[in-house]
């Protein structure tokens, strides 16, 4: 006894598999564009992975940045001398403060004061202005600001 008789059989196989394979329902969808960058809409998770891939294959490198004293780094000195202008400039805040509050007023006094590293002068140039000025014992370097009280 044959299994396909006379290709009859084979034909129908073939059918038979073709409308099994094509006769379910093809569940397609639209394309949904969804962007990876969070700049753009993507999920924030993916913010710092793109970065890091970035910083990877960055070959360029900023001169300045590179170079002793360049506009990344600074000398302790400057460094300092940025503390103290904040500090200053925090501290004549509180004094206007408590001036306009009618208290007490905390001003800087002209005079000399020695750290460990650096000596601050405080000079009064008169009508209200003083002149900080900071010498770097270890270097000489010196750096200056005027403040008004």
């Amino acid at each position: 006894m044959r299994l396909f008789d006379q290709g009859r059989g084979l034909k129908a196989a073939v059918a038979a598999l073709c409308l099994s394979a094509f006769g379910a329902g093809a569940g397609a969808t639209e394309l949904v564009y969804v962007p990876v960058n969070p700049s753009f809409g993507g999920n924030p998770n993916n913010g710092i992975v793109l970065l890091n891939a970035a910083n990877a294959i960055n070959k360029h490198k900023d001169p300045a940045a590179l170079a002793p004293g360049g506009a990344g780094q600074k000398t302790a000195l400057q460094s300092f001398n940025e503390t103290l202008e904040r500090a200053i400039l925090g501290q004549l805040a509180s004094a206007a403060a408590q001036k306009l509050g009618g208290g007490v007023t905390g001003g800087l006094a002209p005079g000399v004061v020695e750290t460990g590293n650096f000596i601050i002068k405080i000079t009064d140039l008169g009508g209200g202005t003083l002149l900080v000025t900071t010498t770097d014992k270890s270097t000489g370097a010196v750096t200056s600001f005027e403040v008004s009280q």
